[in-house]
């Protein structure tokens, strides 16, 4: 079926358009309230430039019908997730902020840091944009409120509680020295305290302290005491006031050109606790009301807490869609406004003010780094004679331990800068034993082969090749570009160390500066397909070490290895388990645990089976 036909045979329904590309790539996802007008208004009239541009790459359309708008954008918000298509609004970081985890959702929540939000139950607040804040808020909140930060999850019963309860850091659940209402008590004035709402949170410790007192219970009003006292200085501390006493977010956005940048300041309990801020990858050409939308959809999302109220410096389009959206994430009434007149105006004011202020130095951040890269690209081509700019440049690295688990990486930069998207490891096959010569040349082979078979992933040619060794491994690749028609691309290797530069037909070493720009991003190249190979070598050697130590013991499939793992943290603590550690683990019975210490080498008792101590 046609373009023509299927657009002929949209319904008149709400719904999910997916757009795809001649090689089957989604490409864009939308919603409609009607999916006949939307998706036909793409092929009729006059569009912006990019809208445009999405259409000439439309080659085929599929549709998902819905009951209503709300649940149309639910799926569109988890299909853009999932595939993240190039003509689709997206926020991106420059930087990777953590959050407080806290895991309510357990019997005994435990606190902990994590880069990464989910929808798994747990509450997070963040993010911290200072690692000194987040320190301080945490050292803290471990000597108000001492909930657990162990990982056992769920909870393992111990006979003795860890360090952490003999300093006072940790309640000790695992031991039975608290039980779950009093440790829930402790876990909701941390919410509290994270909240903001320390009004609320000195309110509820005067009452405990008063009630310990009564009851003649002197330590522990004591020690509420002191945790009042410590709450009542940060309260001191916090005096940057929102607009009102309620929890709200505050979002606008600035956009110069093709950048944009989306601002959200977090106000809890009447107060402006933090501020987290994402450039817009994709809004040229939108509307504000547009832009907005996208950004809303796109950032709450991600599993953030979602207040009563978020204000707006902009209307979004489809307003009352997305507010339903969000009251059914939230699970209560969530309210948008755009303020016009009154201190939540001149709140958004503020906040759009930081994003425009944010937008110009980054925009002027990058002007420099430009700046700087193509200064240092010059500089290199100058010294090195090469035959043009070395826009694209590609660096290879081999990785083994003692021939084990080898495996080689390729980086790239592209004038000047990592393109992480463009990373590529690789698995060793044809060679056995410690060989970094012959590794490398199977690395490169591949890397050009694919080249030759217009793999997209590989389909770009460097204009530099930097091999991280001396003189042998630069041979060595050689040897493989020429043979598969790549010779003449400048091929150089860079010795650690002396920082020593070798090129082919001369045994003498290039010494560049050590202030040298070019020999800087030279460095850096060379140190990023570095760590990008043993981080690779790493995960393959872990892995490796894991099956081979469980694999061939009956009775112990994917399933018990995950809880294994997933108990015990790593193979080395598997390996230092008693039979009574193994039988905590959720699933285990005494035959296989017997086995898996048989494995081990172990006997049942918890000896060494060699008698070795």
């Amino acid at each position: 079926m046609d373009l023509e036909e299927k657009l002929a045979r949209l319904p008149d329904h709400p719904g999910v358009y997916i757009m795809h590309d001649a090689s089957g790539a989604i490409i864009y996802v939308g919603k409609a309230a009607s999916l006949r007008n939307r998706v036909r208004s793409y092929f009729r009239g006059q569009h912006q430039p990019r809208t445009q541009a999405m259409v000439s790459h439309v080659a085929d359309f599929e549709y998902i019908l819905t009951d209503n708008e709300v649940e149309a954008l639910i799926l569109e918000c988890n299909l853009i997730k999932q595939h993240r298509p190039r003509y689709n609004v997206s926020l991106k970081d420059d930087k990777s902020y953590p959050y407080i985890k806290i895991t309510t959702q357990e019997d005994f929540p435990r606190i902990q840091i994590t880069r990464s939000v989910t929808r798994d139950g747990s509450r997070y607040f963040g993010p911290y944009t200072s690692a000194g804040s987040l320190k301080e808020t945490l050292k803290l909140l471990r000597g108000l409120f001492p909930i657990r930060t162990c990982r056992d999850t769920p909870l393992q019963p111990r006979s003795r509680p860890c360090l952490n309860a003999h300093i006072g850091r940790c309640l000790a659940p695992c031991s039975g020295q608290v039980d779950r209402e009093t440790y829930r008590e402790a876990v909701d004035n941390v919410i509290m305290f994270l909240e903001g709402r320390h009004t609320a949170l000195v309110k509820e410790l005067k009452e405990q302290m008063e009630a310990a007192a009564a009851n003649l219970e002197f330590e522990k009003a004591a020690r509420l005491r002191d945790q009042l006292r410590a709450v009542q200085e940060v309260c001191e501390k916090q005096k940057l006031a929102a607009a009102s006493g309620e929890d709200a977010d505050a979002i606008a956005f600035a956009r110069e050109g093709e950048a944009a940048l989306g601002l959200i300041f977090f106000s809890r309990g009447g107060k402006v606790i933090g501020r987290d801020h994402f450039f817009l990858t994709g809004s040229e050409g939108l509307s504000r009301g547009e832009v907005m939308a996208a950004l809303l959809k796109e950032y709450y999302s991600r599993g953030v807490e979602i207040p009563p109220e978020i204000l707006l410096h902009d209307e979004p389009e489809d307003a009352a869609t997305i507010a339903s959206w969000l009251s059914r994430l939230r699970g209560g009434r969530v309210n948008l406004r755009v303020p016009k007149r009154g201190t939540k105006l001149k709140l958004l004011r503020l906040v759009h003010e930081n994003a425009v202020s944010l937008l110009q130095e980054h925009l002027l951040a990058r002007r420099r780094q430009e700046e700087g890269s193509r200064a240092a690209l010059l500089e290199l081509q100058e010294i090195l004679e090469l035959p043009r700019l070395p826009r694209r440049m590609e660096a290879y690295d081999i990785s083994n331990f003692q021939g084990s688990s080898q495996v080689g990486a390729m980086a790239v930069f592209v004038d000047g800068r990592p393109l992480p998207s463009a990373y590529r490891r690789f698995q060793i096959k044809t060679v056995r034993g410690p060989n970094d010569f012959a590794s490398l040349q199977e690395v490169l082979s591949r890397r050009f082969r694919r080249a030759a078979e217009q793999d997209p992933h590989f389909a770009d040619l460097p204009d530099f090749v930097l091999i991280d060794g001396g003189l042998g491994q630069l041979h060595a690749a050689r040897e493989t570009m020429e043979a598969m028609g790549v010779g003449y691309i400048p091929t150089f290797g860079l010795a650690k160390e002396e920082e020593l530069l070798f090129r082919v037909g001369t045994s003498e070493p290039i010494r560049l500066p050590r202030e040298s720009k070019a020999l800087q991003i030279l460095q850096h190249l060379r140190d990023e397909v570095h760590r990008f190979a043993i981080t690779y070598h790493r995960q393959k050697r872990e892995k490796t070490a894991y099956r081979s130590v469980l694999d061939d013991i009956p009775g112990v499939g994917p399933k018990r290895k995950k809880a294994l793992l997933r108990h015990f943290g790593s193979v080395a603590a598997i390996s230092k388990a008693t039979l009574e550690d193994l039988l905590a683990v959720e699933g285990m019975n005494r035959t296989v645990a017997a086995r898996i210490l048989a494995g081990l080498g172990r006997r049942s008792d918890g000896e060494d089976s060699t008698g070795s101590p």
